[in-house]
Formats: structure tokens, sequence, C-alpha cells
């Protein structure tokens, strides 16, 4: 498993985008990027992170950032579950090589049963690449603002 530590280059990506066509962090260079992984779309915590994020769209886009959720449901679902809720911020489908680079693909439990899944995470990548901010075993409630606090100190 990777750990991105804050200070780090951030892995490179590349994923299908919701909105067709492939999201990269080489092509947001010079921006800022909020990069935050979710377990899978249209279940309750999902749900309420991602709109979480869509209500401050407009606020992050004036910090300069841009907020791609991540998890490994296919464009299609993501298509649906952004439209379903309106959704404001881009979705990345990811078959895998990006949760693991950054070091969220982990083994889980419930009800004692162990299983893979993604950790809810996010990751604060400034302009040049470097990862600022890392913020693990994340609680949906209030997450969005205090990442947008941190981009903000950003600019």
């Amino acid at each position: 498993m990777a750990d991105i530590t804050e200070g780090a280059p951030a892995p490179d990506f590349t994923l299908e985008s919701d909105e067709g066509g492939p999201i990269s962090l080489a092509g947001l260079k010079g921006q800022a990027v909020v990069l935050y992984f979710y377990p899978k779309d249209d279940t309750p915590g999902c749900t309420t992170e991602a709109q979480a994020f869509s209500a401050l769209a407009d606020d992050f886009a004036k910090a300069g950032a841009v907020v791609i959720g991540v998890s490994r449901d296919t464009v299609k679902r993501h298509a649906n579950f952004r439209r379903k809720y309106d959704l404001k911020v881009r979705l990345g489908a990811d078959p895998g090589e990006v949760t693991e680079a950054y070091g969220v693909w982990v083994e889980k439990s419930l009800y004692g049963r162990k299983y893979l899944g993604i950790e809810r995470a996010t990751f604060l990548i400034d302009r040049s690449g470097v990862v600022r901010r890392a913020w693990r075993k994340v609680k949906v409630a209030g997450h969005a603002n205090d990442v947008l606090k941190a981009a903000q100190e950003l600019i």
C-alpha cells in the first residue's frame, strides 16, 4: 500500500470522467486539485459527501481548485449518480490503479467479514503537483468545509 505523505509529489493519474474524456493530474497542472476517494455511488455517506462538495463547488473554483470524486464505479454509474443528485463535481472512474497508487484500497471489515474496499480519504494537491494535505478515514460531516478552508489557504 502506498503511503502518500504531505509534501511529497502526488502520484500522477488519468481517470475516465463522467463528463466524457479523461481527467489527469498532468492536465490540471497550474490548478489546485482536491482528489476525494469514496466507496460507492448512490450510497448514503457517499451521496452526502458528494452533495457537500457540490454545494461548495463555486467556492472551490474561486480558490482555484478542481474537485474530483473517485471510486471504482463505472463512468455510466457516475453519470447517473451525478444526474440524480445534480452534482457539481467531476467524478472519475478508477479501474484500480489510482486507488492503489494513493493507498486507499484497503482491507475493511463489516460484521466480521473482511473485504477490500476504498477508504474514504481526500488529498489536496497544489498547483505544482505536491500533496499539501491528506485526510484519511474521513468522517463526512464538515469534511468538505475543512477541505475548502485548506484550499483557500493555498491561494
